[in-house]
């Protein structure tokens, strides 16, 4: 049996997920989808669609969809899915797991690693954190969970952006991406998002490519080593970086980039990412990176979320390639420079 898909669907109250989830559980896609949800969510999506007043947990939808509220552990209730679907009492096709307003998600993706059972019946397929456009400055401000949700996206989805004005929106925007430069945004309007953005993001596929966006990059270069060039070609609608909104949160999760020309010495990277996940691992939120390792000739692919961490062989350098390393780290507080200056040491 091929792996069944999963998404962790996260984001603070208010900012939308109910209103897409109901578009997933309702709308003629065509897939058969299990919906998990966290029991205790202020806002809970019975009243309105499930029409079954039902001691079962799991409630059969109108179009082929499945709706499952947990009362205990998400490891117990993803092993009864997959035992139900093997013995053909329920048929779907990929789950989605809507976390509570307040959830850090770290748990939740640790659960698909740790546990071989899960692990051989499911993917993480990828963490969607929706963003409430009006409420997001003071949500980020006063909650680190929030701040939390955005460091672990591998997709940002920003709601109600029209209810602020551009320059809000575009400020909330680059703030969240000096959080977490790998996870693309898209502005969505009453939970309407193609459904290609949703499913099959691979956010968790370690062959994938590293994807941070590139103006980040450009932008870290400038404050890191001070070349001044033109800051228009580096940000998207040629903002500038000293617009007064965007430096005056110094928010907990933040992210750097390591990159190096150099091999680096395969004992002593697994030393130190292993000494470093020891006493960071908690405020760890994701971590990535494609690596150029001395004694092989093919890339390596590695990532990790809090204290786990993962690396696979990727393909080999294409003739030609340059061949440098290029991590990203996005955590809270995370000290930047024992990072940079550890891993520096690690090359050969």
């Amino acid at each position: 049996m091929s792996l069944i898909p999963a998404t962790i669907l996260t984001g603070f109250l208010g900012s939308g997920k109910t209103t897409l989830l109901k578009r997933v559980l309702t709308e003629a896609h065509g897939q058969k989808i299990a919906v998990i949800e966290n029991e205790f969510g202020e806002e809970n999506i019975d009243n309105d669609i499930l029409v079954a007043e039902t001691q079962e947990q799991v409630i059969q939808m109108s179009n082929g969809c499945i709706c499952c509220t947990i009362r205990e552990d998400l490891r117990a209730t993803l092993a009864d899915l997959a035992a139900r679907k093997r013995k053909g009492e329920l048929d779907f096709e990929r789950i989605v797991i809507e976390t509570t307003g307040l959830a850090d998600p770290g748990p939740v993706a640790q659960t698909f690693f740790m546990d071989d059972e899960i692990a051989e019946t499911y993917l993480l397929d990828s963490v969607l954190t929706l963003v409430d456009a009006k409420h997001a400055e003071l949500q980020l401000n006063d909650r680190q969970e929030a701040r939390r949700q955005v460091g672990f996206a591998d997709q940002i989805f920003i709601s109600k952006t029209d209810l602020v004005d551009d320059a809000a929106a575009d400020a909330l925007a680059h703030r969240l991406k000096h959080m977490n430069p790998r996870a693309p945004q898209r502005r969505v309007h009453f939970g309407e998002v193609p459904l290609a953005e949703v499913f099959d993001l691979r956010g968790f596929n370690l062959n994938a490519k590293l994807e941070i966006d590139p103006d980040f990059l450009n932008a870290e270069d400038d404050h890191d080593h001070h070349h001044h060039h033109d800051h228009d070609h580096d940000h998207e609608h040629g903002e500038h970086c000293d617009h007064p909104h965007h430096h005056h949160h110094d928010d907990d999760v933040k992210s750097f980039v390591f990159r190096a020309d150099r091999p680096f010495n395969p004992a002593k990277l697994e030393d130190f990412l292993g000494s470093i996940v020891q006493i960071y691992g908690p405020r760890m939120l994701r971590y990535k990176g494609v690596l150029y390792m001395g004694g092989t000739d093919r890339k390596v692919i590695f990532q990790g979320v809090h204290q786990l961490m993962g690396s696979d062989l990727g393909p080999k350098w294409a003739d030609g390639e340059p061949k440098n390393s290029k991590m990203v780290f996005i955590g809270i507080d995370l000290p930047r420079d024992i990072f940079l200056q550890g891993l520096q040491q690690c090359l050969s």
